[in-house]
């Protein structure tokens, strides 16, 4: 059996029995791609890793040679326990990264509140659609902030995981892993209401609970643009990506104190690790309070000579 087989084998137990979700998947049959295309062998040994290793130190940063030697790895361990090979390679190879931290890009709080101004003071109620269709935009800008949620979360809402009654969504996460959140704000669900209204025939019938003006669900890639547009229209130079959202999410709840382990929840992080470096984005932001405001620093106090 040739590897393009037995890659294919691979991700469908990815798939259907290990459960990954599509994100996954597709980012391990890129990494695949990519090192049988380097290789030229159908299981390549210790040697043809080592070598395919350091090309990757050459052309990508660490964060992304990590998650490619661990797509190797993983599909090595598979081949293993599937008695496709005796001897695993990777138990004889030693990889040091490197670690570097990069703080979350966030977005100004005063940012956000232009964005939203923007949104709602060009209410388009040009025609039937194009109202439809500014409900829709608006309300997913909103659960990007209210919520956290990453954007293929927000995409691939299920129609009856919104409790508009309660304001309690259900988020669907890596790994088809749920959790729950609750929309606080009532001036947020009452948008949602209203999207709903509008659009209930099109998401009773994709089962979506956002859709596109093909009655299909609203893809990330719409989301993107769509988000895109409104910054630019809204005056905003500054590079607003959907993830920056989620960012802004938490360092500013923990700004505002919000225990470590409430956001960890919220965001759908298996470990409070991943959530902890938002800590560090909120005590550099306090750092810049303090600078600015601190009424010490524009004291004049006189020194004895």
């Amino acid at each position: 059996m040739n590897y393009t087989d037995q890659v294919r084998q691979y991700l469908e137990y990815c798939e259907f029995r290990k459960e990954l979700d599509g994100n996954t998947i597709k980012a391990y049959r890129i990494d695949l791609r990519q090192f049988f295309e380097c290789t030229c062998e159908d299981i390549p040994g210790k040697d043809k890793i080592e070598d395919y290793i350091m090309q990757l130190h050459k052309k990508y940063k660490q964060k992304t040679i990590k998650r490619k030697i661990a797509s190797i790895k993983a599909y090595y361990n598979y081949l293993e326990e599937q008695e496709i090979i005796d001897d695993n390679p990777f138990r004889k190879i030693k990889v040091k990264f490197k670690e570097t931290t990069t703080l979350p890009r966030i977005i100004p709080r005063e940012e956000i509140e232009q964005l939203l101004n923007y949104v709602y003071v060009h209410e388009n109620k040009s025609n039937d659609h194009a109202y439809r269709y500014w409900l829709r935009d608006v309300a997913v800008i909103e659960l990007l902030f209210a919520t956290g949620a990453r954007v293929y979360e927000i995409s691939n809402i299920k129609k009856e995981n919104v409790n508009l009654n309660t304001g309690l969504i259900k988020i669907m996460g890596k790994g088809s892993k749920e959790r729950y959140i609750q929309i606080a704000s009532p001036e947020i669900l009452v948008m949602l209401k209203k999207y709903y209204d509008y659009n209930a025939s099109e998401i009773e019938n994709s089962g979506f609970f956002f859709v596109n003006s093909r009655g299909c669900r609203y893809t990330e890639q719409s989301i993107r643009l769509m988000l895109k547009r409104y910054v630019k229209l809204a005056g905003i130079e500054r590079n607003i990506t959907p993830h920056m959202f989620r960012h802004s999410f938490a360092t500013y709840l923990i700004e505002e104190g919000v225990d470590i382990s409430c956001v960890q929840q919220m965001l759908g992080h298996s470990s409070i690790k991943t959530t902890q470096i938002y800590i560090h984005v909120a005590a550099k932001r306090q750092a810049e309070i303090l600078r600015e405001r601190h009424p010490r620093n524009r004291m004049h106090i006189c020194r004895a000579a």
